[in-house]
């Protein structure tokens, strides 16, 4: 671009004006700041190769050069932040946070505590504030962790349920119910 003005200060800096209305700063320590003919888009590099670019929206994008990630901070709020891995987090301005792994896993964070996993195979783990966990499987089965018992959820309706002690109870769709010691000995068997 053909430069219209430019201008030495006391300091180091120059500015040059562009015909096009551009505005380019360079400062001593290599630094540089192009403000677009709109005045509105401004774009700062930095001597370390961070770059802050702010849009006419109020948009900012600053990618950090070292960690290689990129922070866009939204004017309503949201923040989202792309990582060299390709994890890629999302900060919502309630609180609420979503992190896609790699692996395509996504995690969100509630910000009343509780936590929900998403993982490739369509398994979802949702941990509540209470450290309590519910899996759902993508083959129709579930779990419930707790601090007294593991419980599986059968889609054929079994439901087998592990106690901290070990003891073992099993109850059948057809009313059944097997309970074993935590050695594995059967001490109840209703068969029907």
């Amino acid at each position: 671009e053909e430069i219209q003005r430019e201008t030495a200060y006391p300091d180091g800096k120059v500015e040059k004006v562009l015909k096009n209305g551009c505005h380019l700063i360079f400062f001593p320590n290599g630094t540089w700041k192009k403000v677009g003919s709109d005045g509105k888009t401004i774009t700062i590099t930095f001597f370390n190769g961070d770059v802050k670019q702010v849009m006419p929206d109020q948009t900012v994008i600053y990618y950090y050069a070292d960690a290689k990630t990129t922070h866009t901070t939204y004017s309503d709020g949201l923040e989202i932040l792309h990582f060299s891995n390709g994890q890629i987090e999302k900060h919502y301005p309630d609180g609420k946070k979503e992190i896609t792994f790699p692996d395509q896993t996504i995690k969100n964070l509630f910000t009343d505590g509780q936590e929900e996993s998403i993982f490739p195979d369509g398994t979802i783990v949702r941990v509540q504030r209470d450290g309590s966990k519910m899996i759902e499987f993508n083959n129709g089965q579930r779990e419930l962790h707790t601090s007294q018992f593991k419980r599986r959820e059968y889609p054929d309706g079994t439901v087998k349920t592990v106690y901290v002690n070990g003891q073992q109870e099993t109850k059948y769709v057809s009313g059944r119910v097997r309970v074993k010691d935590k050695d594995g000995n059967v001490i109840m068997d209703t068969k029907l």
